[in-house]
């Protein structure tokens, strides 16, 4: 994948989505980054720790979420689109469910679109993604199912079947999308099986209920829940983990690749060891 001449490669790295939610009622930061100023501020600040995306939203999808019109959606997030853009190339994600709000995103700047509507995209945002040439997150927001990965793989042929690329097709298996605990579990359990349906994948665990649930914490107390599954993410082979604390995950994964390279480091020797011994 390649954007704005930066190439992602899905298949060999795990790369951090910066969050940026631009509401004032998003379960975990909500109001925080209002003004397009502070919303610019912290998003340059994701990107100095290491964001490789940034994810903006201007309504929240949290469970109980207020819907926006699109002309209030469109209002908060493109000023920040707009002033980003002139500060990086970074590739920006809008994070919405309407076609209109999707359409305007991509004329100001930004080159995914990453919408928590995947099974029920209708066919006025195929359109717009199509038309646009916006890469497309698809999350998976109904309950889990047996054979998850062929439903994943369904969603992703809808979308093909309405003129989208097949390259420029990311899969999110929707943790806390119409789900229970159990089946999110199950999801995370079965992240080796799901990266395997042949679509890049996005997983967001990032301060979410499930992690809330399995250690009796609230939101703001769920960092290391979150950097247990971004790891258990990158060991799966996940591409993108969409994350509230960056610097954090950044580091965590920057571990787990030094461990990672020794370790094969390691095998190559015994390899070489064991040859040299013939």
């Amino acid at each position: 994948m390649v954007i704005r001449g930066r190439k992602l490669d899905l298949s060999e790295k795990t790369y951090v989505m910066g969050i940026l939610n631009v509401t004032p009622d998003s379960f975990s930061d909500g109001g925080l980054h209002n003004s397009t100023d502070e919303a610019v501020v912290h998003a340059l600040r994701m990107i100095n720790e290491g964001a490789a995306i940034i994810d903006i939203g201007g309504e929240s999808t949290r469970p109980g979420f207020t819907p926006v019109e699109e002309e209030e959606e469109i209002g908060r997030i493109l000023p920040v689109i707009r002033a980003l853009r002139n500060e990086s190339d970074i590739p920006i994600s809008v994070d919405t469910t309407k076609a209109s709000v999707a359409r305007a995103a991509m004329n100001e700047g930004a080159d995914i679109i990453n919408s928590v509507a995947g099974i029920a995209a209708g066919p006025d945002m195929m359109s717009a993604v199509r038309d646009t040439g916006a890469f497309f997150v698809m999350t998976y927001e109904d309950s889990y199912v047996n054979q998850f990965g062929e439903a994943l793989i369904a969603m992703a042929e809808n979308a093909v079947s309405a003129g989208i690329a097949e390259d420029k097709i990311i899969l999110d298996p929707g943790i806390g999308f119409g789900k229970t605990q159990e089946d999110n579990l199950r999801i995370l359990n079965e992240l080796p099986i799901i990266t395997q349906v042949g679509y890049p994948v996005l997983l967001g665990c990032s301060r979410k209920s499930v992690i809330g649930h399995a250690l009796g914490q609230p939101d703001e107390e769920r960092l290391s829940g979150t950097i247990v599954t971004t790891v258990l993410a990158s060991l799966a082979g996940v591409g993108i983990v969409r994350v509230h604390d960056v610097a954090e995950n950044v580091r965590a994964l920057k571990m787990l690749g030094a461990v990672c390279s020794a370790e094969c480091a390691a095998a190559i020797g015994k390899k070489e060891e064991q040859d040299s011994g013939r």
